[in-house]
């Protein structure tokens, strides 16, 4: 996925090569500010805010976040190895060519945010709410995702292969277009497929 520039936040400040591993962000407010080459591996931070901002091939690796707010950014080319994101707020946000192994979210919202074409392989995502993001292309074999809410959610050509999908809403999964050989499911979500199949389960 390319982003179209015209679509990019307009930022204000600029942040470039700086080296902020290990570092402690907790508190910290930054708005419409361009991170470029930022080094945040293992760094934490709780109630931190990000608004409006681009963060291009920035490395987030190892790090831990709670309750942090990254609202309406882009990500491009960024680095999430075994970053873990705990009720975290990144509604309206963008990943470009970002890569995600071994990702751990747990709760918070994510709605209306774009991971269209990204491998989550492995990752694991708990009782987020994703509503109307778009998950189009996503590769997420052997992921779990389960308790999330996924209601209006661009789910078109996903690729669930192994993936743990209990509890999560698959309503506007299409299984004619998603790969699911090997996913597990409820019992809720298999008459719900079926319905989809236009099956009728008696």
């Amino acid at each position: 996925m390319a982003i179209d520039p015209t679509r990019l936040p307009r930022t204000e400040t600029t942040i470039r090569d700086a080296d902020w591993a290990l570092d402690d962000l907790s508190g910290q407010t930054h708005e419409r500010t361009a991170f470029t080459g930022v080094d945040l591996t293992e760094a934490t931070s709780t109630g931190a805010a990000f608004a409006d901002c681009v963060f291009t091939q920035c490395r987030f690796n190892a790090g831990a976040h709670l309750r942090t707010a990254m609202v309406n950014c882009v990500f491009v080319g960024c680095s999430f190895f075994e970053v873990r994101l705990e009720e975290c707020k990144l509604v309206g946000s963008v990943f470009d060519d970002c890569s995600f192994g071994l990702v751990s979210v747990t709760g918070g919202d994510w709605s209306f945010v774009s991971l269209a074409g990204a491998d989550l392989q492995k990752a694991q995502i708990t009782g987020v709410r994703m509503r109307e993001a778009d998950l189009s292309g996503v590769r997420a074999a052997r992921a779990t995702i389960t308790g999330v809410d996924l209601g209006g959610a661009s789910l078109h050509r996903a690729d669930f292969t192994g993936a743990d999908l209990r509890g999560s809403d698959l309503d506007s999964l299409d299984p004619l277009t998603a790969t699911l050989k090997g996913a597990v499911i409820d019992t809720a979500q298999a008459v719900q497929i079926a319905g989809a199949l236009g099956l009728s389960v008696r």
